[in-house]
């Protein structure tokens, strides 16, 4: 939907101030994913706008508060290819248009976050303005709180997990114990030196929000206050993010902490971090209590090489172990060449051609469900017809489009596994001999051949072509071929042939991950070291196999008492053991 065409909302709109918690999408709120999904216009600083973004609607303008050289703010509709932010030449103030409101932002007065939500809300707008953390505990949402109550703009907050809540509980430090143990909240940066005085006489917990390079100072404050240097401190960066980082120590030793870790000095020295201080926050604990950085596959960076329908589920299940899936198209799929063939088979299915119809890929339903759309079709045409299919997420494809499969192989998800499976064609039982089965161009004989033999006539029909991807941006290969990658999932042999084809071999530090035999094989084939191996051909269980390859892994690196790093850190030039 094109910004322009935006519904309005009241005389004057709407504005909700929302919080978008400390980085980890997850943990947004239901009611702040229930406004991201209504909001016209969205008002938000970069960070935080990777966080909601993902939960606005189509065609939502998107202004990112963050100026550039001071030259201003950028606007663009979610959804859509074209921006409608226009750049003027260096030093000319920039143009914002939203919906038919305009704005100099090059202007100093215009160019504040608040008049960006006020002058889209007067225009009827709803206004979603998306702050870190909690909105009770930022710096300037009050502000634009009152600044809407001047104006007659009805407002709501919908708060969110505060970062110095939120970072302790993922770093595995509990604020508070069973003797309930006093807890301060203090912000370095702007902390006078009478807060500091007193929350270094207390002697409960102290959570300090500060940055990177200064947070050796705050630490010094706090023993200048009265507390003893050799009181646990735990500093987290880029808390509940996958780029989560912990560092535990004393209050007299985190400075040269951190200089051991090589993080200080540092060019990001800016960044902000959440520190706990004090006997009783469980900071000694944290090994055991540290749930979220000890995930089998924390941090490390996965190359998914599928195409891009097929990778969301892996994607999501590799996130749950902590990993970065990073998603590489390798196969395009694309309508047949000649249509009509197709076109008949979908046609067959109505008039009662077919007794069964045989499912072994997404694409495969993908293909036939638009043909349906396009025919004015919809799941009852299935009335009467069985229905088969290879896979779990083949079967889940059907069950979205309203169709419960008759036959999902009970062994392997395969083609070999759902002929164990099949019946043979019966005349007394079987009305109908024929069975519809719409594939890939370059799939196998082995299921036609199977059918067959079964006593079945088979519409071998080309459903979808699959065809070699473009080439990865110029940054994605390099991290390819240069060890950037800590791993890559091979789901098929076609996908090691086209990444190899499209982008190179990955380096030989990269854990390499199989779907099965055949694939193993490919990728040898290709001068690959396969490292693991799923226990069954399924996409989801090599997800399981490559966690439980990290697991070892870091449990060795445990036991040898090294740290545990990603394969990607590994020295350059190091090798990879054979995995047994």
């Amino acid at each position: 939907m094109s910004p322009t065409n935006l519904s309005a909302g009241p005389e004057h709109g709407h504005v909700t101030f929302l919080g978008a918690g400390p980085g980890d999408p997850g943990l947004l709120t239901l009611r702040a994913v229930e406004a991201l999904a209504n909001a016209d216009v969205l008002v938000a600083e970069h960070e935080v706008l990777d966080v909601v973004r993902s939960h606005a609607r189509p065609g939502v303008a998107v202004l990112n508060t963050d100026t550039e050289t001071g030259t201003g703010t950028n606007a663009s509709p979610v959804g859509t290819p074209s921006s409608v932010s226009a750049r003027s030449g260096t030093g000319t103030p920039q143009l914002t248009v939203v919906d038919g409101l305009s704005t100099t932002v090059g202007d100093p007065v215009l160019r504040d976050a608040a008049n960006l939500v006020m002058t889209a809300a007067r225009g009827g707008k709803r206004v979603v303005r998306a702050v870190s953390g909690d909105p009770g505990l930022d710096t300037y949402a009050a502000e634009e709180m009152l600044a809407c109550v001047a104006a007659g703009i009805p407002f709501e907050v919908v708060p969110g997990v505060a970062a110095a809540v939120g970072v302790p509980a993922y770093a595995g430090v509990p604020l508070r114990d069973a003797q309930g143990a006093d807890v301060r909240f203090v912000d370095a940066r702007t902390a006078s030196d009478r807060c500091w005085t007193e929350v270094g006489a207390s002697d409960g917990t102290v959570v300090v929000s500060s940055t990177l390079d200064s947070v050796g100072a705050a630490a010094g404050e706090l023993v200048a206050a009265g507390r003893k240097p050799d009181t646990p401190m735990t500093v987290t960066i880029a808390g509940t993010t996958t780029r989560q980082r912990t560092w535990a120590a004393t209050l007299g030793t985190i400075a040269l902490t951190l200089k051991q870790a090589k993080v200080l000095p540092s060019p990001e020295g800016h960044r902000p971090v959440i520190a706990v201080v004090g006997e009783r926050s469980a900071a000694a604990q944290r090994d055991q209590l540290s749930w979220f950085e000890s995930k089998p596959l924390f941090g490390w960076k996965v190359l998914v090489p599928r195409t891009k329908e097929q990778a969301v589920s892996l994607s999501d299940q590799l996130r749950s172990y902590g990993a970065v899936p990073h998603e590489v198209p390798t196969i395009a799929v694309e309508p047949p060449r000649t249509p009509q063939q197709m076109e008949r088979a979908v046609k067959g299915l109505v008039t009662g051609r077919y007794e069964w119809i045989a499912f072994t890929s997404v694409n495969a339903v993908k293909a036939v469900r638009e043909k349906f759309e396009e025919y004015g079709l919809d799941a009852r045409a299935f009335a009467g017809i069985k229905v088969a299919a290879v896979g779990e997420q083949t079967a889940k494809a059907l069950v979205s489009f309203g169709v419960k499969p008759d036959l999902v192989p009970s062994g392997e998800q395969s083609a070999a596994g759902l002929l164990e499976d099949w019946p043979p064609y019966d005349p007394v039982f079987d009305p109908i001999d024929r069975v519809f089965l719409p594939r890939a161009d370059i799939a196998t004989e082995t299921l036609v051949a199977g059918l067959i033999e079964l006593g079945w006539e088979v519409d071998d029909v080309t459903a979808y072509r699959t065809v070699r991807a473009s080439p990865p941006p110029v940054e994605t290969r390099e991290a390819i071929k240069g060890g950037g990658f800590d791993a890559v999932l091979f789901t098929s042999s076609s996908t090691v042939r086209n990444l190899v084809g499209i982008a190179g071999k990955p380096h030989n530090v990269t854990v390499i991950a199989c779907i099965g035999p055949a694939t193993a094989k490919t990728a040898e084939e290709h001068g690959l070291r396969v490292d693991v191996m799923a226990p069954e051909p399924s996409a989801l269980k090599l997800a399981e196999a490559l966690a439980d390859f990290g697991l070892r892994r870091r449990a060795a690196a445990a036991e040898a008492g090294d740290p545990v790093t990603r394969p990607s850190e590994r020295r350059p030039g190091s090798r990879r053991r054979r995995t047994t």
